[in-house]
């Protein structure tokens, strides 16, 4: 089976290097199922193309539990699947981890790239490859063949001749492609655990807002319900919002609030001149990832109450580069009790943490920040309930997110901002996030505390 990675980028040779595999080689790599070969069939400064080819041993597979003996004969070999996932992943992991040691300037910058997966499995037929690929950025061509053009009776076959289009990362690229092979093919190789769960989540980046999230969701974790729920709980909790009824014409659209939100918490933080700053309530470290990027933050400390949350976290951080990486620290604490080593920092977020907490454990939280840590600006973001009419899945009076202990109305929100403020000598400016609506705001609501002392 074959894929190529076309770049037509100024001095597009550099795609050897985001790759780490070097255009004048071919690099031959063993594997449980065969062996991957990457070579480049054309490499100028105009135009470069990688192409990774992946000869799968069909006896190797079945001796391996993936095929009955009667599956000697399958399209294995030749279909884009999960095997190729599975050799994408490994053989250009440094790639899709977006580092480039060797060319650190080349990391985060788009490129215009063609992909072409000639024998791409999509027995729904090539709509569903334009439903999962488009929302990402890309231009799908789509073209299936006949099953045998001697036959015509027989239709069209179960697959399709994939060229995508886009000006993308390297490793955004890569990782539609390792996510989106094996949801296309549907049927897996290997046995899906706790660990698949992991991998997808970590894609959240898009993942989370994704119109076809909960299919790609279930097909990813081959339809078994308990990882399917866990993943979908983890997404729903960075993404803060709640799909409309599938199929609903009238529905609002769903407001992508991942990013937004990052954006709108970094934004407030660049307007403050936050150098040093706490995530108070990080997760699974959306937002140190977001800010680590950002050379005028020189220290992110994370904290979370949760270990398992801070493990997600770690697995995440590791795949930065060492520079960067170096500038986190995460740390094991509660949002309520009195953390001498979060005192003296620029600023502190809670990005989402607030209505998790039962309302009267608030005056302890408002305690620990405001009055203990003291940091010159404090970033706290929370969900609009007003909004919530939008969306039709939720009764009057539902939450978002199951554990949610409450939402505000933006009324509510300006009150508790207020009178914080007041109480503790900052000034509090309110912001909204994410699309507006005349009648109910935005989906999430943000309030900037600024130290009165420290203007």
């Amino acid at each position: 089976m074959l894929l190529t990675i076309t770049s037509t980028a100024p001095q597009a040779s550099d795609l050897g290097f985001l790759l780490h595999k070097h255009p004048d080689r071919v690099q031959t790599f063993d594997l449980a199922v065969g062996t991957a070969h990457v070579f480049y069939p054309e490499a100028t400064d105009d135009r470069c193309t990688a192409a990774l080819l992946l000869e799968v041993d069909p006896v190797a597979l079945v001796r391996g539990g993936a095929a009955t003996q009667d599956q000697y004969v399958n399209d294995r070999p030749y279909a884009a699947s999960s095997l190729l996932a599975v050799a994408l992943g490994k053989v250009f992991s440094t790639a899709r981890a977006g580092r480039c040691a060797a060319r650190p300037d080349l990391e985060g910058a788009e490129l215009p790239l063609t992909v072409r997966v000639p024998a791409l499995p999509c027995a729904e037929g090539p709509d569903l490859v334009r439903r999962l690929f488009e929302p990402l950025g890309w231009s799908v061509d789509a073209t299936v063949p006949p099953l045998d053009p001697q036959v015509p009776a027989w239709g069209d076959a179960p697959y399709a001749d994939v060229t995508l289009v886009g000006t993308l990362t390297l490793a955004a690229a890569l990782t539609h492609l390792y996510v989106l092979l094996p949801v296309l093919d549907g049927a897996k190789h290997y046995w899906v655990g706790p660990d698949e769960v992991d991998k997808l989540v970590r894609a959240a980046d898009w993942l989370a807002d994704h119109p076809e999230r909960e299919l790609i969701t279930r097909r990813y974790l081959a339809h078994q319900r308990a990882y399917v729920d866990d993943a979908t709980r983890r997404l729903v909790a960075l993404d803060g919002t709640v799909q409309p009824d599938e199929g609903d014409e009238e529905a609002a659209p769903r407001v992508a609030l991942v990013r937004a939100r990052r954006e709108a918490v970094a934004t407030a933080l660049r307007d403050v001149g936050a150098r040093r700053v706490v995530d108070l309530g990080c997760g699974e470290g959306s937002l140190l990832r977001e800010l680590v990027t950002d050379p005028s933050v020189t220290e992110l400390v994370g904290v979370d109450v949760a270990a398992g949350e801070l493990a997600r976290a770690e697995r995440r951080l590791e795949r930065l580069p060492e520079r960067q990486r170096d500038r986190v620290t995460l740390r094991q604490s509660s949002v309520t009790y009195r953390d001498p080593a979060l005192e003296g920092f620029d600023a502190i977020v809670l990005m989402e943490v607030i209505e998790h907490l039962d309302p009267d454990r608030l005056p302890a939280l408002e305690t620990t920040v405001f009055a203990h840590a003291r940091p010159h600006a404090v970033v706290v973001t929370t969900p609009n309930s007003e909004y919530n009419a939008l969306y039709p899945r939720l009764l009057p009076g539902g939450l978002r997110h199951p554990d949610h202990r409450f939402e505000w109305t933006r009324a509510q929100f300006a009150a508790w901002a207020g009178s914080t403020a007041e109480r503790h000598g900052y000034t509090v400016e309110l912001r909204g996030i994410g699309d507006v609506d005349a009648a109910f705001g935005s989906p999430t609501q943000l309030a900037l505390f600024r130290s009165e002392a420290a203007a």
